[in-house]
């Protein structure tokens, strides 16, 4: 019950710095100290968690090379955006999204939803500079944009097989891809159409009378593919030859400068422009928290507290995801905890009842959409230059869709 508690304080002081106005990087870094005070992690036990870390598991998923690397995609997606305005490509985007999709609402989520098929940590990223501008150009509000994107690019998780919770989920309850696959495609159903609900069918300012393109198909292409084909790129290299994405990015920037005849003399200050020390401090303090929740073994210690109580199945199968996605903000580990601890009640092979694990995923992807302290949603903020909680509010809605979704699932193939 404590680390429950010591937990929740931790996300409260992250609200109220918040509200004081202190910037969302500072704010993140500081309850991640004050998460490991209240768990009485000292540094020594935090380093030895950090060793483990590096003995254990791949180099990919330790916390020196993420903090490396999502700083560095961070980073660099500003510097493109730069790169983007300085010659023209940004300007023209939006009237080509507008003359390929007709319908601007489809266009806001069509391209998050496009990015989504990355499974990258922070490749919200790739796809905010085209809604924000995009969202700029129609009048949508800040915070709205910021919810569109945040919510749209989450729809592929539950059922993308690039993801790898969803293999990890197969092969943990004996399943086939297609079984899983057709089950929790409910959630990606559902999220979709709650997200269309709350979040495209309003909130979006009517079109002008002078915002309806009459350019050609074929203009309108090139101008899209003119601002798509370094993110493209990106996805290309990490699927294709394992490059991670800051890595691909940065390549991008390069043969994007280079192709449109860039001054070098020019390329400083666009670079220089992406620099933004809170980003650093936010990716800084979510990875910090989460280490401070493994070397504290605070998660353990929740799933002990809700095996105790008496509680109905079907509360804890969507419960417990919830909570450790709420807390940790990240899909992998949160399986990793909690499935297995599930596999009693869903069962295994041809006896699973696939609906309770779609439940249990409904459960860790409410959590996931709600928490400050998952990255995606705390970049957005940043990037979007909204306030965090405004996000998770617009979120709400199309959240209680998902949660409908993994209990109806429940209900009838449970």
């Amino acid at each position: 019950m404590y680390a429950l508690i010591a937990m929740a304080l931790a996300l409260s002081l992250l609200v109220v710095l918040l509200r004081l106005g202190v910037k969302l990087g500072r704010s993140m870094l500081l309850a991640a100290v004050a998460l490991a005070s209240l768990l009485r992690v000292t540094p020594s036990e935090f380093w030895q968690t950090v060793v483990h870390e590096w003995h254990d598991k791949p180099l990919s998923r330790t916390t020196g090379y993420l903090f490396v690397t999502l700083t560095a995609l961070v980073i660099l997606v500003n510097v493109l955006g730069s790169a983007m305005k300085e010659t023209g490509v940004s300007q023209r985007l939006v009237p080509a999204l507008q003359g390929l999709f007709r319908s601007r609402r489809l266009a806001l989520a069509a391209i998050p939803m496009m990015m989504g098929l990355l499974p990258t940590p922070g490749g919200i990223m790739l796809s905010a500079p085209m809604v924000r501008d995009l969202g700029d150009h129609i009048g949508v509000d800040r915070a709205r944009s910021a919810a569109i994107n945040f919510f749209f690019r989450h729809q592929w998780e539950p059922v993308w097989p690039l993801f790898p919770a969803v293999p990890l989920i197969q092969s943990m309850f004996g399943i086939s891809a297609f079984t899983l696959i057709s089950h929790n495609l409910a959630i990606t159903l559902a999220a979709t159409c709650g997200g269309t609900i709350f979040l495209l069918l309003s909130g979006i300012p009517p079109r002008k009378p002078q915002a309806r393109s009459g350019r050609r198909f074929a203009h309108n292409m090139r101008d899209f593919v003119g601002a798509f084909w370094p993110i493209a790129a990106v996805a290309a290299l990490y699927a294709g030859l394992n490059l991670p994405p800051a890595v691909g990015i940065f390549l991008a920037i390069i043969a994007f400068l280079i192709f449109h005849k860039v001054p070098v003399s020019h390329w400083k200050p666009i670079f220089k422009s992406g620099l933004e020390p809170d980003f650093a401090f936010l990716i800084l303090g979510a990875l910090v928290f989460k280490l401070n929740l493994e070397a504290g073994e605070a998660i353990p210690a929740v799933v002990d507290f809700l095996s105790a109580m008496n509680v109905s199945k079907y509360f804890v199968i969507f419960f417990l995801p919830f909570i450790v996605g709420f807390l940790t903000g990240v899909t992998m580990p949160t399986v990793a905890i909690t499935f297995p601890f599930l596999m009693p009640f869903v069962g295994t092979g041809q006896e699973a009842r696939i609906g309770l694990e779609t439940l249990a995923f409904s459960g860790l992807a409410c959590g996931l959409l709600t928490t400050p302290v998952h990255l995606c949603l705390a970049l957005s903020a940043s990037y979007f230059e909204a306030p965090l909680m405004r996000i998770v509010v617009r979120v709400l809605g199309p959240v209680a869709f998902v949660a409908a979704a993994g209990a109806l699932m429940a209900v009838f193939f449970g």
